[in-house]
């Protein structure tokens, strides 16, 4: 892992971590994130945070510091920049994805709450692909990744899932949302 941090610093390249809001093997949304993957390479280096043992928020957990915590810090404090690949949890940000906001929103230092977090001017941009619900979905985090005090970059992509899908498993991107994910992309890169 260090070798390549280094590599990357040689090269200019970025580290952008993608956080896929559905825990499902074979989401939807993670054959979303494997389009940009493929619109990374050569770019950065992408990794995927596994977040999949966070507790449910409580600060009575805060101290000592959980493992599960920990290596959700690390894994972010080593990211240039923050992807999100989110569903649509009756109109609203996934339980999962907020829970994990909840943990790494909280102040390194307890004793100054308002402190900076992990999360502190983080480069961040969001993805959907769901049946309906983008608009109130993007609207939650427009509010709420900049008052966590993340940087929020790039017009959101929104994809709808085609029929198919749901019998096949295969998500189909259509050109147009490719284009959406290209320009996320850039922006994350040019950040």
């Amino acid at each position: 892992m260090e070798k390549q941090r280094k590599r990357n610093e040689v090269f200019n390249m970025k580290n952008i971590l993608f956080v896929v809001g559905s825990l499902r093997k074979g989401s939807f949304n993670h054959q979303m994130a494997e389009k940009a993957v493929q619109l990374l390479e050569g770019k950065a280096t992408v990794s995927y945070l596994d977040y999949s043992n966070l507790p449910l928020m409580n600060q009575d957990l805060e101290t000592p510091v959980l493992p599960e915590v920990q290596a959700a810090r690390d894994a972010i404090g080593k990211a240039d920049a923050i992807w999100i690949f989110s569903p649509v949890y009756n109109f609203a940000i996934p339980g999962t994805v907020k829970n994990l906001i909840d943990w790494m929103s909280r102040a390194l230092d307890l004793s100054n709450p308002s402190g900076p977090s992990i999360l502190q001017d983080k480069v961040v941009t969001v993805s959907a692909l769901a049946a309906a619900g983008h608009d109130q979905l993007f609207a939650s985090y427009q509010s709420l990744l900049p008052f966590v005090r993340m940087q929020v970059v790039g017009d959101f992509t929104a994809a709808t899932i085609n029929p198919e899908a749901w019998g096949t498993g295969v998500v189909t991107l259509s050109d147009e949302v490719v284009a959406g994910l290209e320009k996320q992309a850039e922006a994350l890169l040019n950040a």
